[in-house]
């Protein structure tokens, strides 16, 4: 048993390898470009512009999951932004506290934190626990507090930065029956609520902004039909993955492969998933520049 799940582990990872590769030049591409803009009028224009999001993989926005960050990139009341994406499929709050430094080198004006999906997912599934264990080399056994103080470690480095503001998302719920007499459902949807009343609670103590998705999202998805996310496995993950990546599937079309309203496969999100979430973020930044005029 112990051997099949690390053979299945390891083929997830080298296909998490594989999504994410391009993610390398992109870091590079980064760090080049904060280290020309370093001088002058240059560096105050970059300084000024930079919003940077930090997540997992619905902030990566790579494969099956819309890449809502792009959306807000196309949108013409934006042009004045520069979008970094710091999202990585699979993180939990204690890989995205290791990843600040990435962030702060871009020297952003703004941070969207959304993090918390796969911290609620190693609680309610002991197969996706024993795979942050090992390929996210996880210290300590996933728990709310943990959760909690991680988040907490990020808030307060970003507001040690300078002139840095700080909105931190809620967390968009993982399938789509809200009222589920399914067990493993049933944990996802309690584990949903507890985690995004945390990120409410550590935005108010914290005095940085919150962003309601799991508030939003939960509103849009009692409206439609309602279905469950009944089990964690990983073929679903490999087939979609394929779908989008070699087969260039949009994320809408996997989602209606795969019968999903808001997700492409239960918890990614899809186009109309992902654009309630764009549509929160843009609010906030829309808030941030009445509030510089």
């Amino acid at each position: 048993m112990r051997v099949a799940f690390r053979v299945q582990a390891l083929r997830l990872s080298v296909a998490l390898n594989q999504l994410e590769s391009r993610g390398i030049f992109l870091r590079a591409a980064r760090w080049c470009r904060v280290f020309f803009a370093r001088s002058g009028s240059t560096a105050r224009r970059i300084e000024s512009s930079t919003v940077a999001f930090l997540g997992s993989s619905s902030t990566a926005g790579k494969g099956q999951a819309f890449d809502w960050i792009a959306e807000l990139s196309r949108r013409p009341e934006n042009k004045r932004w520069r979008f970094d994406n710091f999202g990585v499929g699979g993180d939990l709050a204690f890989n995205a506290l290791k990843r600040l430094p990435d962030v702060l080198a871009c020297r952003p004006q703004i941070v969207v934190v959304w993090i918390g999906a796969n911290d609620v997912l190693s609680l309610a599934s002991t197969t996706v626990r024993r795979l942050f264990q090992i390929f996210k080399h996880l210290p300590s056994e996933p728990s709310p507090q943990w959760f909690r103080e991680n988040l907490c470690e990020i808030v307060r480095r970003l507001k040690a930065a300078d002139s840095v503001k700080i909105a931190i998302c809620s967390l968009a719920p993982i399938g789509e029956d809200l009222s589920s007499e399914d067990s493993f459902q049933s944990k996802l949807n309690e584990r949903m609520a507890e985690y995004s009343a945390i990120i409410k609670d550590v935005a108010y103590k914290e005095s940085v902004s919150y962003i309601p998705i799991y508030e939003a999202m939960c509103a849009h998805i009692a409206t439609a039909p309602p279905r469950a996310f009944t089990h964690f496995r990983f073929f679903p993950f490999y087939r979609d993955a394929f779908r989008a990546l070699a087969l260039r599937k949009h994320p809408d079309e996997i989602a209606l492969l795969n019968g999903w309203h808001f997700h492409t496969d239960g918890i990614h999100l899809n186009s109309r998933g992902g654009m309630i979430v764009a549509d929160l973020v843009q609010g906030f930044l829309k808030a941030q520049l009445a509030a510089r005029s």
